[in-house]
C-alpha cells in the first residue's frame, strides 16, 4: 500500500507533531541562512583581501564568483543525488563539507587557496540547499502548512543574501586593525 492509498487521518498520525516539524524547519533554515549569506559576505572584505593576500583584480573576481559558480552549476546534480542517496544523508554531507571548507577558507594563506576553498564551499552549499527544500516539502503534507514552511524557507534565504554585507562589515570591523 502506498502513502497515497492511506486515508488522511492515518497518514496524519504517522507525521511528526506540528511542534516537531516547526523545530525541524528552524534546523533546516539556519544552514540555508548561512549558505545564502555566504554568497555576499565577502564583498565588503575585498580591500582586506587585496592587502593581506595581495590578490589581483582577477583573483578577487574568482574569490567572489567561485562559490556562486559551483553552487549554481551543481544544483540540479545535487538535487538528483539527494533523491538517489537520501535527503538526510546529502544534507549532513553538505553540512560537513561546508563547515570543513569554511574553516579552510578562514585559514587560507593565498588567493589561490581561498578560491579553491570558496569553490569547495559552493559544493557543500549545493548539497545543503536542495536537500532542505526536499525535506520541507516531504515533512509538511498539508498544503497550507507547506506553503507557510516554504515561505519561511524562501524568506530565510533572502534574508541571508541581504545580511551578507552587514555581517561581512561587522566581521571586518571586529578583525585585526590596519597599521
Amino acid at each position: 500500500m502506498s502513502a497515497l492509498d492511506v486515508p488522511g487521518a492515518v497518514r496524519a498520525s504517522r507525521q511528526p507533531a506540528l511542534a516537531s516539524r516547526r523545530v525541524a524547519l528552524v534546523v533546516l533554515c539556519v544552514p540555508m541562512l548561512i549558505v545564502s549569506l555566504d554568497s555576499t559576505v565577502l564583498n565588503v572584505a575585498l580591500p582586506t583581501l587585496v592587502r593581506d593576500l595581495r590578490a589581483s583584480n582577477s583573483e578577487l573576481e574568482w574569490i567572489v564568483d567561485a562559490y556562486s559558480l559551483v553552487f549554481g552549476g551543481l544544483m540540479l546534480v545535487s538535487g538528483s543525488l539527494a533523491d538517489r542517496v537520501g535527503r538526510k544523508r546529502t544534507f549532513c554531507a553538505g553540512l560537513a563539507a561546508f563547515a570543513a571548507c569554511s574553516t579552510w577558507a578562514a585559514f587560507s594563506g593565498s588567493a589561490g587557496m581561498l578560491i579553491a576553498a570558496r569553490a569547495s564551499m559552493g559544493l557543500g552549499a549545493t548539497l545543503i540547499m536542495p536537500a532542505t527544500l526536499s525535506i520541507i516539502t516531504n515533512m509538511f503534507t498539508d498544503s497550507g502548512e507547506r506553503q507557510r514552511a516554504l515561505g519561511i524557507w524562501a524568506a530565510t534565504s533572502g534574508a541571508g543574501i541581504a545580511l551578507g554585507p552587514i555581517v561581512g562589515g561587522l566581521l571586518r570591523a571586529a578583525g585585526p586593525r590596519q597599521r
